[in-house]
Order: C-alpha cells, then structure tokens, then sequence
C-alpha cells in the first residue's frame, strides 16, 4: 500500500460538479492499494498518517503529529504505476475494486477510530481534488518499504 500525503491549509475533492468532501487544515492521502496487500498494510498506513510529524512546533520544526488536522482521503490506484518500460504505465499490480475498496475503507476507518476526522471522494469516480498546499510539504509512505 502507497500513500503520498501532502500537508494543506484546505482542500476539497468534487464529483460531477458536486463537493463531495472538504477539510481545513490537515492532509490529502492519496491512497493505492496493491495487489497482496492485507489489513496489516492498512494499520501501516493509518498510523504513519497519524504519527508522521508532518506540522510545525513553536521553533518552526517539523515536530508535531497530525492531532486535532483532519485528513482528505482519495483512492488512487495510478500511484501503483510501473513506469520502467515504455511510456504507457503499467498498473497490473494495482489491486482490482474488490479488494481495494474494503482495504481503503479499512484506512479511513483506523484514522476514525483514532480520532481523525475523514472526508473522503468517492472509489473509482472521476474526481477532481483541490487543495492549498502547506509548505509545500509532501511525503510518500509505502507499507512495503
């Protein structure tokens, strides 16, 4: 599992013209699940999201955990691209929709049950994201790495 969290100020995710999910500050999780991955990589992935100290203390170091942030969660399977041959990418080790979508659902419910508030788009819609990048800060986290 892959996620690349990026640390905003705002950002909304829309479908078909209409916002769908909207948070303050916190973070977007681009999130792709791979073939082979468990609730294990979904624990993973919950408690980097939550614990990476991502946000500024008083000094102005990267020191504090997400807290009292909230999180825009997307499902993107595109993050599991192989890009080593040719120039169309190949996502044959994204996980199909019946695998991905209780696991994404397994994320967003750990970061709940954490205390998170999640707002989410919608699993394999069209959608469009929009975010304030804060810092701009951006990091990847891969529960195989």
């Amino acid at each position: 599992m892959r996620a690349v969290l990026q640390r905003v100020l705002r950002a909304s995710v829309r479908v078909h013209g209409a916002t769908v999910g909207t948070i303050e500050a916190g973070c977007v999780a681009l999130i792709g699940i791979a073939k082979g991955d468990t609730e294990a990589d979904a624990e993973h992935i919950a408690r980097k999201i939550c614990g990476l100290r991502l946000w500024n203390d008083a000094q102005g170091k990267m020191n504090l955990p997400l807290e009292a942030r909230a999180v825009l969660a997307i499902s993107q399977f595109t993050l599991l691209a192989d890009t080593r041959r040719g120039l169309r990418p190949s996502f044959d080790e994204a996980a199909p929709a019946a695998v991905a979508l209780p696991l994404f659902e397994a994320v967003v419910e750990r970061l709940r049950q954490r205390g998170v508030r999640v707002a989410t788009g919608v699993f394999q819609a069209d959608m469009q994201v929009e975010l304030v990048n804060d810092g701009p800060v951006t990091v990847v986290v891969d529960s195989q790495a």
